[in-house]
């Protein structure tokens, strides 16, 4: 299997970074370590756990079911961030995640994150996006698990419900936003933020769709979801119209 690397991939991933498009000091933004990406074969490659297809623009990485009931503040967390409040958790790096996203020309859109009033204070008027930028951030997340020698595969938004109505998420698009840098370090390596329901500029991936600004409305689906810890393929693509 040939192994190459690719050293201009992260100056790629710097260039695209929303810290830098909010005029942050660059020389204070310093990049992870080189990653390494694997050729599987013509059109998919592997940059750690996370694999990706040239040709569909797909990713996949895997992850662990991690509630089963519950309020829901993300969609997905790393390990080490809030597992407490999240539908799945992987030990995936960030990274790789959006290093993957970048090689695939997803571009972020900032269109759910709020402008800065002074550091660590957010204010209420939020990034503006032309509208091909907001349609190249535009992701639709599966989730697909083997259970009993059978294969299933669904939208991740079936698998969350509405706590007032009880309706199932509505089957809309995510948002792609990158997340931010903040002295130097990659936010979503601190805080372990990847996809969020409850909106925050920390995460990579938002939930555009109403009650997205509240922290006490989106719960697991139970009779839905399979066994506490089932290992599960996150699966992220671009987002079709129904």
């Amino acid at each position: 299997m040939p192994t190459i690397r690719l050293f201009f991939l992260l100056l790629l991933l710097q260039l695209q970074s929303p810290a830098q498009e909010a005029g942050q000091d660059q020389e204070k933004v310093q990049a992870p370590e080189r990653p390494i990406i694997e050729q599987i074969d013509a059109n998919q490659y592997r940059i750690g756990t996370v694999t990706f297809d040239k040709k569909s623009r797909e990713i996949r990485f895997p992850a662990q079911l991690n509630m089963r009931e519950g309020l829901l503040e993300y969609l997905l967390v790393h390990q080490n961030g809030k597992i407490h409040e999240a539908l799945f958790r992987t030990e995936t790096s960030p990274t790789n995640i959006n290093l993957a996203f970048t090689l695939l020309r997803y571009k972020p859109s900032r269109e759910l994150y709020r402008i800065p009033r002074e550091p660590g204070v957010l204010s209420n008027d939020f990034y503006k996006e032309d509208e091909a930028t907001r349609a190249a951030a535009r992701i639709a997340i599966d989730v697909e698990y083997t259970i009993d020698g059978e294969t299933k595969r669904f939208s991740v938004n079936e698998w969350i419900s509405h706590g007032t109505t009880g309706r199932t998420m509505p089957l809309t698009h995510w948002v792609y936003g990158g997340s931010e840098f903040y002295e130097g370090q990659y936010v979503p390596e601190t805080t372990g933020d990847l996809a969020a329901i409850f909106i925050t500029n920390a995460s990579i991936i938002n939930y555009p769709g109403e009650d997205n600004g509240n922290d006490d409305v989106w719960t697991v689906f139970t009779r839905r979801v399979p066994p506490l810890e089932t290992n599960v393929t996150l699966i992220v693509s671009p987002y079709k119209e129904p």
